[in-house]
């Protein structure tokens, strides 16, 4: 049966016809100035350009050095794990006794890994290492003694001293202080990083906003009528905040694409810097999470830039009521 009833009809068109409600408002609101701001900047690309490559180079250098001593930091090894410690027994010291020596030490809590190495296999290695075969040939006896490899858990400096006071030690080989010196600079380069990322940051945040006062300025008349005609903050500020967020994103983008330029540009020569010493060490490039976090935070720069040049902007135009 038809239940189709001409005003039922005339009622369900008036209420498709009916304005959408308060959310539909605002998010159709936010991105008509999402696509807007955008079309704004397209439309001045010399001036984006020149703000977009400042805030690049600015995003750039703080990054390119971080990703710099990441990579100085696994060269030398993984400082914090490679921490080998090389006991050479006496030339008395039997290899029954130095494989015993060798089974007490691996229970002590602070040895992480040992290894004992014989005098014949110490020559072996040697012989590898130097290509001296002809020589070592020429000796008489063995002059290598017992060797006791350890890598150490936490701190070892309790360790050094225990190993030295053995009566079955003559020589302790622990290269502590070198690692230390390195730590030192490692450490000094990444807070110099996180510095220079603030002021960096800081920099590129005025850029932003003094382009988007520039922006601000060009559209004063604009502004002034949208407020007589009672235009809240929000709706008038919103076009200048998300073309403050392209500025940053674009510049994070761009900034991001310089380091790994850079990176490539270096991987060739340092491929055979790291050849000659028969390393197999290669440039390691951004994470996603550090990429992610680079154009997260670029975007949030350039947001907050953009918020407080059209605060100030506002409060300062804000019509006064008689």
């Amino acid at each position: 049966m038809n239940t189709a009833d001409p005003s039922v009809q005339k009622n369900e068109a008036n209420v498709r016809s009916e304005p959408r409600g308060g959310f539909g408002i605002w998010l159709e609101q936010h991105l008509y100035s999402f696509v807007a701001s955008l079309g704004r900047a397209v439309r001045k690309p010399w001036a984006t350009l020149l703000t977009i490559g400042v805030m690049a180079v600015a995003f750039a250098l703080p990054l390119g050095l971080g990703l710099a001593l990441d990579n100085v930091q696994r060269f030398a090894g993984n400082v914090q794990q490679s921490r080998q410690i090389d006991v050479f027994l006496k030339q008395d010291v039997a290899v029954s006794r130095a494989q015993a020596l060798a089974d007490e030490l691996r229970g002590r809590g602070d040895v992480a890994k040992l290894e004992l190495v014989t005098p014949e296999q110490g020559l072996a290695e040697f012989k590898k290492l130097s290509g001296l075969d002809d020589a070592v040939a020429a000796l008489d006896q063995n002059p290598l003694p017992n060797r006791l490899s350890l890598v150490p858990r936490g701190d070892e400096t309790a360790l050094v001293a225990a190993l030295q006071a053995l009566p079955e030690t003559d020589q302790v080989q622990h290269d502590a202080g070198w690692r230390k010196r390195l730590d030192g600079w490692i450490g000094f380069g990444q807070r110099l990083a996180w510095v220079l990322a603030a002021l960096f940051g800081l920099g590129a945040l005025l850029v932003v906003g003094n382009t988007v006062r520039l922006d601000i300025q060009s559209r004063r008349e604009e502004i002034g009528v949208l407020q007589l005609l009672g235009a809240s903050d929000g709706f008038i500020r919103r076009p200048f905040i998300y073309l403050g967020a392209w500025y940053g994103l674009a510049a994070g983008a761009l900034g991001l694409a310089l380091v790994l330029g850079a990176a490539a540009a270096l991987r060739e020569p340092l491929d055979a810097l790291a050849g000659s010493y028969a390393s197999r060490f290669a440039l390691s490039g951004l994470d996603p999470l550090r990429v992610g976090a680079v154009l997260l935070g670029a975007t949030v720069i350039g947001w907050i830039g953009a918020w407080l040049v059209t605060g100030h902007f506002l409060r300062q135009t804000r019509p006064t009521e008689t």
